[in-house]
C-alpha cells in the first residue's frame, strides 16, 4: 500500500530536529560531520563507540538518545563497511536498515546525512536516492483489512525522510526513476497481498485498466473472445470456477524507434488454485491467493515503465484464473487443445498454471512477433526444493539471455540460478494419448514444467522464471516485511534498462 510519507532532498548541513542518522565506513572513516557532532556533544559519539567496540562493518549501528548539547531527539549511526557498496541494491538495503531502526520519533522527521568518508568511498546522486528507496521500501505494509492497530501514535509517527547531501537537485532526478521502481514494486506487493475473495479474475483485470491514466493501452479479452481464439487450455483450468476468466494485454510504446520489435513479458495469473480435482492438502491451502505472483509482477513492471517514461517497447500479457473444484471442472485424463494446436493430456489439476501459460505464451508471440519473451510463475513446489527462498529458476533456450537475466538479478538483488533443459527431460511429458501431457511425474518437477512451456515458444529467444520460492512468504529482507515481496520488478526493469533502452 502506498506509503504516506514526504522525501526532501535537502544541501548538506546538519539537522537541528528529530531523528538524525549519520553513516560511517568502517571504524575510521567518518565524515566530517560525525567529527564534528562528536566535539558538540563533547566527545559522547566517540565515548559510546568505544564502549559498544563499534567497528562500522555493515551490521554495526549505535544509537544515543537526546545527544549532550545537541537539540536532536536521537542520533544514530550505521556502518556500511570500508568497502564501496557499488550497487543500487545494496543502497537500498542501507535505507532499509534505517527505516528498521526507527519506527517513530517525537517530531515526526527522520534525516539521514549523507557525506563522503574518505577518499575511497564516494557517495553518488544514484546512492543516495536509493537510501531513500529503501527505506520506503521497508515501510511498506498491508493492513487494508485491519481495524485495529494500523499505525503508530499519531505523535510519534513519521511524515518526513530528509536527506541532506550535495548536489540535491541531481539526487531529486535520480529519485524520480526510483521512485517509479518503487511505485511498481508495491503494486505487485498489492496484488499479491489481496485475499481471493477479493481479488479474482475480473477483479485483477480491473485493476489492470487503471494503468491507461499512465499511457499503457490496456486490452481485456473475455471468455467468448478467447474461446473464438482456441484458448482452451486456460479457459479448462477456469471452467470449475463461478468466476470468469480474463487475458489482459498492456502495451508500453517508449521507444525512440516506434516500429522495434517488443519484449514481450508474460505472467501466470491463478488467483486462487485449490488444485481443482487434484485438490491441495489443506495446511497452507490460504497462501494459494498469491498463486498470481507472476501477473502481479508484469502488472507492477508495466506501471514502473510508464512512470518512469522507459525508452522501449514492452507488452505485458497475464492469464487469468481461478483453479475450484466443482461439477464443471476439468478432470484428471480429460485431454484439452491449446491455442497452438497442440493437445494436452492433464494428468493432475493442480499443475495448471503451465496450462495458461502455454496460452497466454502463443497469443504473445502469433500476435506481437516479440524479439524476446519472458514468463514468470509461482509454477512448481519443486523449485523451493531446488532452491529454497533465495533465488528464482531460471530457464532458457538462449544463452545470451540468461546471461543478461542473472547479471540484472545480481545488480537488482533479485537472484537468478539458471536450471538444466534437455531432450531427455522432454520425453518425460510425452502422452501416450496427446501430444504431451501436463506433468512429467515427481522427480525434476521445475525442469519438466519448464519443457512443457517451451514446446510453445517455437525460436523465439525465451526464458521461464520460477518464481514460486520468491514471490510470497519469502524471506523477510532490508528492503521488504511483507509477504507479497513483488519479486520480478526490479529485476525486469534493470533488465530492460541495461540492454534495451
Amino acid at each position: 500500500m502506498e506509503t504516506q510519507i514526504a522525501v526532501e532532498f535537502l544541501d548538506q548541513k546538519i539537522p537541528e530536529t528529530g531523528t538524525l542518522v549519520l553513516l560511517a565506513a568502517g571504524k575510521k572513516n567518518w565524515g566530517a560531520s560525525l567529527k564534528k557532532l562528536d566535539k558538540q556533544s563533547g566527545g559522547q559519539i566517540s565515548n559510546a563507540v568505544a564502549a559498544s567496540s563499534f567497528e562500522g562493518t555493515k551490521s554495526d549501528t549505535i544509537e544515543i538518545m537526546a545527544p549532550a548539547n545537541l537539540t536532536l531527539s536521537r542520533l544514530i549511526i550505521v556502518g556500511l563497511g570500508e568497502e564501496s557498496l557499488e550497487e543500487a541494491a545494496n543502497w537500498m538495503k542501507v535505507g532499509g536498515r534505517i527505516c528498521g531502526l526507527v519506527k517513530s520519533d517525537p517530531t515526526g522527521l527522520v534525516s539521514v546525512l549523507v557525506e563522503n568518508m574518505g577518499k575511497d568511498f564516494a557517495v553518488t546522486p544514484d546512492d543516495i536516492a536509493a537510501i531513500a528507496t529503501g527505506f520506503l521500501m521497508k515501510r511498506y505494509e498491508f493492513k487494508l483489512y485491519k481495524t485495529k492497530g494500523k499505525s503508530v501514535d499519531k505523535k510519534g509517527r513519521i511524515k518526513t525522510l530528509a536527506l541532506a547531501c550535495h548536489e540535491p537537485k541531481k539526487v531529486t532526478k535520480a529519485y524520480r526513476s526510483l521512485d517509479a521502481l518503487r511505485s511498481g514494486v508495491f503494486m505487485a506487493r498489492d496484488l499479491v497481498n489481496e485475499p481471493g475473495n477479493i481479488l479474482g479474475p475480473v477483479e485483477f483485470a480491473l485493476r489492470v485498466r487503471e494503468l491507461e491514466e499512465l499511457g499503457v493501452k490496456v486490452t481485456i479479452l473475455d471468455e467468448t473472445e478467447m474461446a473464438v481464439k482456441g484458448m482452451n487450455a486456460l479457459l479448462a483450468v477456469g471452467q470449475g470456477s463461478e468466476r470468469e476468466s480474463r487475458l489482459a494485454i498492456m502495451q508500453w510504446s517508449g521507444s525512440e524507434k516506434p516500429k522495434d520489435k517488443p519484449l514481450a513479458i508474460v505472467g501466470k495469473g491463478v488467483t486462487f488454485d485449490t488444485g481443482g480435482i487434484s485438490i491441495k492438502p489443506a495446511g497452507g491451502m490460504e497462501d494459494m491467493k498469491g498463486d498470481m505472483g507472476g501477473a502481479a509482477c508484469v502488472t507492477g513492471l508495466m506501471q514502473t515503465l510508464a512512470l518512469r517514461k522507459a525508452k522501449a517497447n514492452v507488452i505485458g500479457v497475464i492469464g487469468l484464473t481461478e483453479n475450484m473444484p466443482d461439477g464443471k471442472a476439468q478432470r484428471p485424463g480429460d485431454v484439452v487443445t491449446s491455442m497452438s494446436g497442440q493437445t494436452i493430456e492433464v494428468i493432475n489439476t493442480d499443475a495448471e498454471g503451465r496450462l495458461v501459460l502455454a496460452d497466454a505464451l502463443t497469443f504473445t508471440i502469433d500476435t506481437y512477433k516479440p524479439r524476446l519473451v519472458i514468463d514468470l510463475a509461482t509454477l512448481t513446489g519443486a523449485i523451493l526444493v531446488a532452491l529454497g527462498k533465495e533465488y528464482a529458476g531460471l530457464f532458457s533456450n538462449n544463452d545470451r539471455l540468461a546471461g543478461r537475466l542473472v547479471k540484472a538479478g545480481q545488480k537488482s538483488g533479485e537472484k537468478l540460478w539458471r536450471m538444466p533443459l534437455g531432450k531427455k527431460y522432454d520425453k518425460l511429458i510425452d502422452s501416450q494419448i496427446a501430444d504431451m501431457k501436463n506433468t512429467g511425474g515427481r522427480l525434476a518437477g521445475s525442469t519438466t514444467a519448464a519443457q512443457f512451456l517451451q514446446r510453445y515458444v517455437g525460436e523465439t529467444p525465451w526464458a521461464h522464471l520460477d518464481i514460486a520460492g520468491t514471490a510470497m512468504g519469502s524471506p523477510k529482507s532490508d528492503i521488504n516485511s511483507s509477504w507479497g515481496s513483488g519479486f520480478g520488478v526490479q529485476l525486469l526493469n534493470e533488465f530492460i534498462a541495461q540492454n534495451y533502452e
